[in-house]
């Protein structure tokens, strides 16, 4: 018995799409992963932006951060400035103090405990 006539010709798979994958690594279409999947892009702040930021959040005033960091106001006033250039360069604004203490709870900078 030959086999064509056993066994019918199959059909072909149809193809399917090829899955979405996500990386960290950046792209080269300038989009990140965190804005694949929904979340927003952070800025790349240094650890001094950082630590200025968190300390600016804690106290009451820029020159109560200068002195408990012994900086002078003016290095002070250029952190924050950056800060929130680097905040406005990624899409996410923080001109005010409320917001750049939102932005710092929603990139895990700070706890809500620690407010």
């Amino acid at each position: 018995m030959p086999t064509s006539d056993v066994f019918p010709p199959l059909d072909p798979l149809p193809s399917l799409p090829q899955p979405r994958v996500l990386s960290l690594a950046p792209e080269p279409t300038g989009v990140s992963a965190r804005e694949v999947i929904g979340l927003p892009s952070r800025p790349n702040l240094s650890a001094r932006e950082v630590e200025v930021l968190l300390a600016w959040i804690r106290c009451d005033s820029k020159p109560a951060v200068a002195a408990s960091l012994f900086l002078s106001l003016g290095t002070v006033n250029t952190h924050m400035t950056r800060i929130r250039a680097k905040y406005a360069a990624v899409g996410r604004p923080a001109p005010t103090k409320a917001s750049l203490v939102a932005r710092a709870l929603q990139d895990g900078l700070i706890d809500i405990t620690e407010l």
